[in-house]
């Protein structure tokens, strides 16, 4: 029986058209785009069609779009150029609610510049204090996504971006779990965007970044030849880019109303349990939830073994002995955090799927407690 799935924040099924867009690339735009001869500038022309399209739904300049491995290649690259232009002095302002691909880079490259900015108890960046910091003139550059890939909750990037903008002070905002969730509107306001393609129905190992307006000298990815208006070297992933890009001109945005039926179904008939976020807005597919008992890995195995796919949080960090860099910094204490399940849906997940859910989180708690009164029942037994 094929699982359902649930676990759409960490990875996406490659979609129908990205797949034939992939194939039909492979078979016929093999050659290099960057060769001398005609039938390359074919491959070319679709290549920087492929640009254009990203650029036109983004909001921005072909010019400001550069094609990469992904998100974690781009805001690496981001907080590297920051490290290296920045003075000394400089304070760059950081989401401690980050993805690790941007908590991890800040603090290899910039280190003690890092300022890490104030949360509220939901997760959101404190927008208040963001803007004294921006008035007082304490940052030199600034880091907040737009959704958060282990809770939903949105961030108020938006009108950071417009903030940041008002004072040409350079803002980076990686929208990987936004872009192919939500409207792309206003991201051409914010200096950098990184994003990719996995997470929308795209193939792994590509995405793209938004760099700066004309004016500001971008960051530089990789160095070598002249591809990518020489900002990343390398020869061009023309399959990867094309298949990317029929992902994204195929996308549906869904709607939050199957999973707060969810939500409300489960609080219903499993007292105790609790929404991280609940209250403010967060991503239409993602619910973060803390357990009334049991260890994360235990609900994740039960919920396996009835067939449906979840996660404790990020992928990245899934497995791991550490608790959730993202949990910590909103304060959750250990506890907590440990009983955490991330469930997050695709524009396909019924609202069937979702009340299938439920039914295998209620039988799969009534095992889990079976187990534990065993498991006493037998230490018991024993003394």
């Amino acid at each position: 029986m094929k699982p359902r799935y649930f676990d759409y924040n960490a990875t996406t099924p490659l979609a129908g058209a990205a797949k034939l867009a992939w194939v039909e690339a492979t078979e016929a735009q093999w050659l290099n785009p960057s060769s001398p001869y005609r039938q390359a500038a074919g491959v070319r022309v679709r290549y920087e069609a492929a640009r254009t399209s990203v650029a036109q739904r983004i909001g921005v300049d072909a010019g400001r779009v550069v094609f990469t491995s992904g998100a974690t290649e781009a805001n690496n690259g981001v907080m590297r150029y920051w490290a290296e232009v920045l003075g000394p002095n400089a304070r760059v302002g950081i989401n401690p609610t980050e993805h690790p691909s941007v908590i991890e880079a800040a603090k290899a490259f910039l280190a003690e510049r890092v300022l890490w900015l104030p949360l509220l108890s939901d997760g959101r960046v404190d927008e208040h204090a963001v803007q004294r910091l921006i008035a007082d003139g304490d940052l030199a550059a600034l880091s907040v996504m737009a959704a958060n890939n282990e809770t939903g909750v949105i961030q108020p990037w938006q009108s950071i971006a417009r903030l940041c903008a008002e004072v040409h002070l350079p803002y980076h905002c990686d929208a990987s779990q936004w872009v192919g969730k939500m409207p792309l509107s206003g991201l051409g306001d914010c200096t950098y965007v990184t994003a990719c393609a996995h997470k929308f129905g795209g193939p792994k190992g590509v995405g793209f970044m938004v760099l700066p307006a004309a004016g500001v000298e971008p960051c530089r990815l990789l160095y070598g030849g002249a591809q990518e208006a020489g900002q990343r070297a390398g020869t061009e992933d023309v399959a990867g880019v094309l298949s990317m890009v029929a992902a994204l001109e195929h996308v549906t945005l869904g709607e939050p109303a199957a999973r707060d039926a969810f939500i409300a179904e489960l609080s219903r008939r499993l007292p105790g349990v609790q929404v991280i976020g609940e209250g403010v807005e967060r991503l239409w597919n993602t619910v973060s939830l803390i357990m009334p008992e049991f260890q994360s890995v235990r609900w994740i195995r039960s919920l396996e073994r009835a067939g449906f796919l979840c996660s404790a949080g990020s992928a990245c960090s899934t497995g791991k002995s550490t608790q959730s860099s993202v949990l910590r910094a909103m304060g959750l204490d250990s506890a907590s955090a440990g009983r955490v399940l991330r469930i997050s849906s695709g524009a396909e997940t019924t609202l069937a799927d979702w009340y299938a859910l439920v039914e295998a989180l209620m039988s799969g708690y009534q095992a889990l407690k079976a187990e534990a009164a065993s498991s006493r029942s037998q230490v018991i037994s024993i003394d």
